[in-house]
């Protein structure tokens, strides 16, 4: 799911740019419509328009790398990444690190 106050979000029209490949714009909402193989670019309706972010197509990438090399797709979502984030920066905290 995407973060509104984390993630660096665009129009998903503007996709293409912030990928590798430069992949087309109809391969882009093909991604967030139906997915790929079974995994799909995150995106989310603000207004009528669709948006997506930096951080949602990485996940889209590490899911399909995982998927292609038979691994798990990873699970963590925007919010779970957070947690874990904090719980570490209160640790080292803890330790006067």
């Amino acid at each position: 799911m995407i973060d509104l106050s984390s993630e660096h979000v665009f129009p998903v029209k503007d996709a293409p740019k912030h990928i590798p490949g430069r992949p087309s714009s109809a391969a882009v909402w093909r991604w967030v419509l139906y997915g790929l193989r079974g995994v799909k670019l995150e995106s989310t309706l603000i207004g009528g328009r669709r948006f997506t972010s930096t951080e949602a197509v990485q996940r889209f990438a590490d899911a399909r790398t995982a998927a292609a090399d038979g691994k798990p797709a990873p699970s963590r979502t925007s919010k779970q990444r957070q947690a874990a984030i904090r719980k570490a920066e209160a640790e080292l905290d803890a330790a006067g690190i």
